[in-house]
């Protein structure tokens, strides 16, 4: 087990009499939190914005490497400077060519000077947004958002707290600062960085030079991959990357990213990675994957690839919709993905060996 199932185990025994089923306990914890993350996916309503996902979401709740109660991209203090995604070169800016944004999944139509700030992660959403999350100043994160249209993201979380990232009144895009609608610190600015491209950043703590010298750290004449230290060379049939993000806040003690497959506009399965520093490395699977073991949930819903040193790769493939459904999706719908095209992915996975070599990730 890893360090902090451990940890887990060894408090419930110091306050309870008799053995304690660890793996039991550890899979249902497990469970619960892939349905809590799942039911945040799909809660956009629509079969539209579930294919996109919004690429914040990611784990919340005590990391592998004890970071506690905050999303992904919240800034944390880094040990050093972040990943800065490589230059993609032949590929316009979004400047040039807004439509470009969200046109490939692994590729960024704009970036920011690394000299001025600092990257806490990325995004791509096939045919929507493109993001990037950054700081200037004290570690106080900044969302910027990307289109070639006006419909940008509703709401951003800031460590748990939700902002509504639109202005008060008519939606505009004339270059103001304004406070977030629904009250609260947040700052929220709506521009043009080009004819037809549109853009929104929004920072928690209502400090509008911050939020100025972060939108002034963006580059809008350049395209950047979507590096992540995954790559995935099989996919299912008809089931192509819809999403890639990468959260890289607490860099190098831990690093996260998330692909999203879709098959159609109700068949989503989402792959993710997460290497954490001090964590250790499972070997005890149940089933085998190209010479690897991996283990299949006792639900039958996700397949973890194990022997990887500090690392975990989940495919969760088979779940059921729960709560409140997108519009179009009938009762009892599922993924309509299978354990073989969960195989087929993670067989194709290439990790790499150090992700705190940037450099190494594609």
């Amino acid at each position: 087990m890893i360090d902090l199932d451990d940890q887990i185990v060894q408090t419930l025994r110091d306050r309870a009499e008799g053995a304690v089923d660890a793996d039991r306990l550890l899979r249902a914890s497990r469970a619960r939190g892939r349905r809590r993350q799942l039911h945040r996916r799909v809660a956009a309503g629509t079969a539209l914005s579930l294919i996109g996902a919004l690429g914040v979401v990611g784990v919340t709740g005590t990391g592998l490497d004890g970071l506690s109660d905050r999303l992904p991209w919240t800034a944390t203090t880094s040990t050093g400077a972040t990943p800065v995604p490589p230059r993609v070169d032949g590929v316009p800016g979004a400047a040039t060519d807004p439509a470009l944004v969200g046109s490939d999944p692994n590729v960024l139509h704009f970036g920011l000077d690394p000299a001025r700030a600092r990257y806490l992660g990325w995004s791509v959403v096939r045919g929507h947004t493109e993001s990037v999350r950054l700081s200037v100043r004290d570690d106080q994160p900044v969302y910027v958002e990307a289109s070639s249209t006006p419909e940008l993201s509703i709401s951003v979380s800031f460590g748990g707290v939700e902002v509504d990232a639109t202005a008060p009144g008519p939606q505009t895009f004339d270059g103001t600062i304004h406070p977030a609608s629904g009250g609260g610190s947040a700052m929220v600015k709506s521009w043009h960085p080009a004819p037809g491209l549109y853009a929104r950043a929004v920072i928690l703590g209502g400090d509008r030079a911050g939020l100025e010298r972060a939108v002034e750290a963006l580059r809008w004449n350049e395209a950047r991959s979507c590096a992540v230290p995954l790559r995935l060379d099989a996919l299912p049939e008809g089931a192509p990357i819809n999403n890639c993000s990468v959260d890289v806040s607490s860099y190098p003690r831990l690093v996260t990213s998330n692909f999203i497959l879709g098959r159609a506009t109700t068949q989503v399965m989402f792959v993710d990675y997460r290497y954490a520093i001090g964590a250790g490395t499972r070997t005890a699977g149940n089933r085998a994957v190209a010479g690897r073991p991996a283990y299949l949930s006792p639900d039958g819903t996700t397949l973890d690839l194990l022997g990887i040193p500090k690392t975990m790769v989940s495919a969760n493939f088979d779940w059921q919709w729960e709560g409140r459904r997108p519009i179009g999706v009938e009762p009892g719908a599922s993924s309509g993905f299978t354990e073989a095209d969960a195989t087929t992915v993670l067989a194709g996975a290439r990790v790499v060996e150090d992700p705190t070599r940037p450099e190494s990730w594609e």
